[in-house]
């Protein structure tokens, strides 16, 4: 079963649709003919998954995959703009806000699991079947501008790289982008598997390539664990707090949210109390273990940004052009701007599946709305490469850096609209039966989705007043 594409509407055999936890008065606006119409579908159960004689490793082993597409939004062109300037301007100082979205973004992780394995919906679903229509409009709307602002990072990210190593210009790079769409679409239709493992694979590209670099700047130790704690002036130093949200809206991806809740019930798992509750606590593990290889690449490009510029007197690095054209002759190390960029092209490459898949999830999801994939795929990069096109045409590439950076900031001003229906669903009993997270917990992820609402807010203050 492993690969193979389920049919549209189809349950797996062993899965009777009384299993399935749709039918309850607690999701209001459920419709009856959605009631066996998986996340997903052409996908949904696809992935075998051994039964309980096998070993425990093997059982975990048929878990691992949407977590680490999962962590490639964490680790995306957008990261490296907010983490190379954080590096450069502030030294270690924001290693701490590298940290703590990283646990907010575990955390996260884990309850959109919960919820895609324990109710059978994924998050624009959940929405869908609970809040009004108009309300579940504007959701809509804050999620297709989070993914358009991540795609936007993608096409800069991807366009840069590619002007890096083989000298395109920027706007050439932006449209030849587009090309990544068919990548996806030929990945699908071999199975979700194979996507699954082209993502890690290029993920182990930027892990190599970031673990050198790491080595060749031999940061101080004690100068990376001061960073680690976090100190007020992040908070009173508004050019310090715009990176800061900037980190956390580069790393705790809204989009993802709702991709995660997707994609875990690709997984044949018994769909009963029993069986999901093995997924659940697999899944969780599969996506801590992920987001911890984010924690390591984001961390590092920070790292090296501040052992390399900050400390060498070149603090007004803020471009990923500038980056690589200094890393090298700084670093003593020839290969070390080639391996940045090639990770550069490797983060934005692979960036493109979350943002398709989860394109396709919010749009079915909240809308009900089927178009073909690259359909999908060719209206959200156009959408993307619009503005870059402009930017890149009247200010050139420092224009560009500058909308990379405010791409990041937008998708942390969308994520109290993902995060707050996210929390409500899995603490609601009602919703979640046996699987409610405990009261600890609960109170833990409205004090995330609370931090989120205050650093929002707290920007926008800071914006409106300047």
């Amino acid at each position: 079963m492993n690969g193979i594409l389920m049919p549209e509407n189809s349950i797996p055999p062993e899965t009777s649709s009384c299993d399935l936890p749709h039918k309850t008065a607690a999701w209001r606006f459920s419709r009856e003919e959605d009631e066996t119409r998986p996340s997903l579908p052409e996908v949904f159960s696809s992935i075998h998954v051994p039964d309980g004689k096998t070993s425990w490793l093997k059982r975990f082993l048929a878990f691992v995959g949407p977590g680490y597409m999962v962590s490639v939004g964490y680790m995306d062109p957008g990261n490296w703009a907010t983490d190379l300037q954080g590096g450069a301007q502030y030294g270690y100082s924001l290693l701490c806000i590298i940290m703590l979205s990283n646990l907010m973004a575990i955390l996260l992780q884990a309850l959109s699991a919960r919820l895609g394995i324990a109710t059978g919906r994924d998050l624009a679903q959940a929405c869908r079947d609970q809040f009004h229509p108009a309300i579940n409009i504007v959701l809509w709307l804050a999620c297709e501008l989070a993914i358009i602002a991540c795609d936007l990072a993608e096409v800069i990210g991807t366009a840069v790289a590619l002007q890096l190593l083989f000298g395109l210009p920027l706007l050439g790079g932006a449209i030849l982008s587009i090309l990544d769409a068919f990548i996806v679409l030929l990945l699908m239709g071999q199975g979700f598997r194979y996507l699954e493992a082209f993502v890690i694979g290029l993920l182990s590209i930027i892990a190599i390539c970031f673990g050198v670099q790491l080595v060749a700047a031999a940061p101080p130790v004690a100068g990376v664990l001061k960073g680690l704690v976090p100190t007020s002036q992040i908070v009173t130093t508004p050019g310090m707090l715009y990176i800061a949200i900037g980190i956390i809206g580069a790393t705790v991806m809204p989009h993802n949210l709702y991709l995660h809740s997707s994609i875990v019930q690709t997984r044949a798992y018994d769909r009963t109390p029993a069986g999901r509750r093995e997924a659940i606590r697999w899944s969780t593990w599969d996506s801590t273990i992920a987001l911890m290889l984010a924690l390591f690449i984001n961390a590092a490009i920070l790292i090296v940004a501040a052992a390399a510029f900050h400390e060498t007197g070149h603090q007004n690095v803020a471009e990923i052009e500038d980056a690589y054209r200094l890393l090298s002759p700084i670093l003593g190390l020839g290969i070390a701007s080639t391996l940045f960029a090639l990770a550069l092209l490797a983060a934005g490459t692979n960036s493109t599946v979350t943002g398709t898949l989860a394109g396709q999830i919010i749009m079915e999801g909240f809308l009900r709305l089927h178009i073909p994939h690259w359909a999908r795929r060719l209206l959200t990069r156009g959408l993307a490469i619009i503005p870059v096109a402009i930017v890149t045409v009247i200010y050139g590439g420092h224009g560009v850096g500058t909308l990379l950076l405010a791409s990041q900031v937008i998708l942390s001003l969308q994520l109290p609209f993902a995060v707050i229906p996210l929390v409500m669903f899995v603490s609601d009993r009602r919703k979640m039966g046996e699987f409610t997270i405990s009261p600890v917990m609960t109170a833990l992820s409205w004090g995330v989705a609370g931090l989120i609402l205050i650093l929002n807010f707290k920007l926008l203050y800071d914006t409106l007043a300047g």
